[in-house]
């Protein structure tokens, strides 16, 4: 088996069971000094080790694997391949950082984040011209901090799971039921489920209302035109906070939040997340899962809910000792604007810029309502499975525009064959991979001819008297490696 250095964990576990090393030394029937070189990883666990370990302080081996840092690493690389931060020094060790240093790293990661969205809001401020003036205060846009919540969190939260399949079990609805048990559910605390008059719904103060709380008569308003699925889940959003406002509140006070708008929308997720959780319960969305093989056509005909529910829903299946397939999940619009996105693997989306146009979410467009399927590899080699498809919403009346976004769901090509969209794939030809990359600017793939942006970092190689098919060559060895 691969070597197992896991000596940072183990330390802290040997603390926080205030244990010295001789102490721990003398159970693992060990000497001090090699436990001590376990803690440093100068020597990898041993299975007999591991074992003891295991039955010492009663954790399972998974605890002492090998946490997935690749994202991490991509994160860290991103930051040193800033222009004003460019080190191939720096990059070289991002490695070794994620792996000893996972907090330190992250740290750096956010702080070059907020340094980041400060330039860049700054430069609108000033309509890009240098100013004398001391630069205002500025803060995270509100959505981006909701969204990194889940983020940090590989998009799993294990106490809304929990509540969410327990208060599923309670109202054991079945097929065609779900309406009518969430209402009865709401009705304990006071909360009645009316229809939203058309008229009032596409008012020029409320263009295209879907739904509306009042407080002061507890009464959940629904538009007309939403499917049974969207009303249900409408319905179990109301349920979370009527239920679960306490713990919500405890999740939502994360000091990385830093202002009113952005615990708000936090809220709003946690509860959608929740909303999720109670309609697609987790055992029986796994199980489900499992057996048709990932086909989200299915599992969204089987749930009665929509293609990107099931999609955002399979990014979940994280609980410990039940995980489903590791899935990262986008929603991009034409423009390459990125309004969501999760992962539970090492996939990395970029925040210096547009993500690759080679992959095949962007195509997804050229063929709407059609299932794509792509096999792309990284510039560090890992291949994933990609599936995308186009999801159109509309406000329910004629000559009202709609919205059009393009989602895509991909997972670790090591976990591809349990899809059934890996038929008929040969998994093993890395030549048959479509070669992409987390974003131009900090892609090191100097061959693309799609490239939009030179690498941040790299120096050009302008010659009037030369050109090239790919653009931007380099004349530097760059970052990579």
């Amino acid at each position: 088996m691969d070597k197992t250095y896991a000596g940072r964990r183990l330390r802290r576990l040997r603390e926080d069971r205030g244990l010295s090393q001789a102490a721990l030394a003398r159970r693992l029937s060990v000497s001090p000094s090699y436990l001590n070189q376990i803690e440093h990883d100068s020597r990898p666990l041993t299975v007999p080790v591991l074992l003891r370990l295991c039955e010492e302080f009663g954790v399972d081996a998974g605890f002492f694997a090998a946490h997935d840092v690749t994202r991490l690493i991509a994160e860290i690389r991103e930051v040193v391949a800033d222009g004003a931060l460019a080190s191939p020094e720096a990059a070289g060790e991002a490695a070794e950082l994620a792996e000893k240093l996972p907090h330190t790293a992250r740290a750096l990661v956010t702080l070059h984040r907020r340094y980041r969205q400060a330039l860049e809001q700054l430069a609108l401020l000033t309509d890009g011209r240098a100013s004398d003036a001391p630069a205002p205060q500025i803060a995270m846009m509100p959505h981006e901090e909701a969204r990194d919540y889940f983020y940090r969190r590989h998009n799993y939260i294990a106490e809304l799971d929990a509540a969410a399949e327990e208060v599923a079990g309670e109202l054991g609805a079945g097929p065609g039921q779900t309406l009518t048990a969430l209402a009865t559910r709401l009705a304990r605390h006071g909360i009645e489920v009316v229809g939203l008059d058309a008229a009032t719904a596409s008012s020029p103060t409320n263009p295209g209302e879907q739904h509306r709380y009042d407080e002061a008569t507890k009464r959940l308003y629904l538009a007309g035109h939403l499917r049974p699925g969207q009303q249900a889940f409408r319905m179990a959003v109301q349920l979370a906070f009527a239920e679960y406002a306490d713990l919500i509140t405890d999740l939502a006070a994360d000091e990385e939040l830093s202002s009113p708008p952005a615990v708000t929308l936090t809220r709003v997720g946690l509860a959608n997340y929740f909303a999720a959780a109670l309609i697609m319960p987790y055992r029986t969305f796994h199980a489900t899962a499992e057996r048709y093989r990932y086909d989200i056509e299915r599992l969204a005909d089987h749930f009665g809910v929509g293609f990107e529910t099931v999609c955002h829903r399979l990014s979940t299946l994280q609980r410990p000792r039940l995980r489903g397939v590791p899935f990262s999940f986008i929603r991009v619009d034409r423009a390459g604007n990125m309004s969501k996105r999760s992962s539970a693997t090492g996939f990395h989306f970029t925040r210096t810029g547009s993500t690759c146009p080679l992959w095949n979410v962007y195509e997804a467009f050229a063929a709407p309502g059609r299932i794509l399927v792509q096999i792309a590899s990284m510039p560090d080699n890992s291949r994933y499975l990609w599936v995308a498809r186009t999801v159109t919403r509309t406000p329910g009346r004629y000559g009202a525009p709609g919205k059009t976004f393009a989602v895509g769901l991909g997972c670790d090509v090591r976990h591809a064959d349990r899809l059934v969209y890996a038929a008929g794939r040969d998994l093993d030809n890395r030549d048959a991979a479509v070669p992409i990359g987390v974003g131009c600017k900090v892609c090191d793939r100097e061959g693309c001819p799609q490239r939009a942006f030179p690498q941040i970092g790299r120096s050009l190689a302008v010659d009037e008297n030369r050109s090239t098919f790919a653009p931007y060559p380099h004349d530097d060895p760059g970052l990579s490696g």
